[in-house]
């Protein structure tokens, strides 16, 4: 028997909310509109007019929210995340790119679209999904992008966001040894490393339980890998190239301390939306 729209929808708001899910109107429109093959706004929309759901979409939805209550991440559940002006497709195995790196990467495109560079040359250690190389790679169409992730399942997927993107270089390996043929000639170095430190379980259960580990742990105090990069980075950069680190709230003095101590310049700490610290920039001698 078809169902209003509008009752399902409010239905499925009220079972995230008993879970604990936050956002949970946002939410059930997501996952209504995944099941019905439509966007927000058409979903609110379809709602205004009254519109109905049948009882195998509404069942299929049913599925769905149980998996949500249970704190699956949202994007494993419709295989897509947005990013700036980006849809990637995610999934099990990959770090789900976070609204707050939309910001980090604005230093990236916007040092490379002043290069001087012909054309200017990017780099994003450990890019994941692909999030932060491909959105440089479209918004300055003129540069070079050059990616690298470790894990293979990560890799997969960035294979899948960035095929075709033709200014947009994606390899599999070790970010620590990465692009020897770029030594000295690269403009910006970004990265978003895992920074959580070691004993630090993340409170979300969709952060803790399903995201990868080796995307989120970092060491003792969080910044093994940041230490990894500095020198990394040192190594690809031309002298004036800015590197880029997004890190956690607490982490920018301890940051500028590393990368001073390695022979950095004027290091400093940005914050976010949020007014927390959430990049670190600095550039190289």
């Amino acid at each position: 028997m078809p169902l209003l729209i509008s009752a399902q929808l409010r239905a499925v708001a009220q079972r995230l909310a008993d879970a604990g899910v936050p956002d949970p109107l946002v939410d059930a429109e997501l996952l209504t509109g995944h099941v019905l093959g439509l966007g927000r706004g058409e979903l609110q929309a379809a709602v205004v007019r009254g519109d109905q759901i049948t009882e195998p979409d509404a069942e299929r939805l049913a599925l769905l929210v149980e998996r949500r209550a249970a704190r699956e991440p949202l994007q494993h559940l419709t295989g897509r995340a947005a990013f700036r002006h980006l849809e990637l497709a995610v999934g099990p195995g990959v770090f789900v790119p976070r609204p707050e790196t939309e910001t980090v990467v604005q230093f990236a495109i916007d040092a490379l679209l002043e290069s001087a560079s012909a054309p200017p040359i990017g780099v994003d250690l450990g890019t994941g999904s692909g999030a932060i190389a491909l959105a440089i790679a479209t918004e300055v169409p003129h540069a070079r992008v050059h990616a690298v992730e470790r894990s293979a399942d990560a890799h997969a997927w960035a294979e899948r966001n960035t095929r075709g993107v033709g200014n947009l270089t994606l390899v599999l390996g070790d970010l620590a040894t990465a692009f020897d043929e770029l030594r000295g000639t690269v403009d910006v170095v970004i990265s978003n490393p895992p920074y959580v430190p070691d004993d630090a379980i993340p409170r979300d259960p969709e952060v803790r339980l399903h995201d990868p580990a080796q995307a989120l742990y970092g060491g003792a105090d969080g910044l093994d890998v940041v230490r990894v990069i500095s020198s990394r980075a040192q190594q690809l950069l031309h002298s004036g190239g800015l590197l880029v680190l997004e890190h956690g709230e607490l982490q920018g003095a301890a940051i500028r301390e590393i990368l001073t101590a390695d022979g950095w310049r004027a290091a400093a700490t940005h914050q976010d939306l949020t007014r927390r610290d959430r990049a670190t920039t600095a550039l190289r001698a």
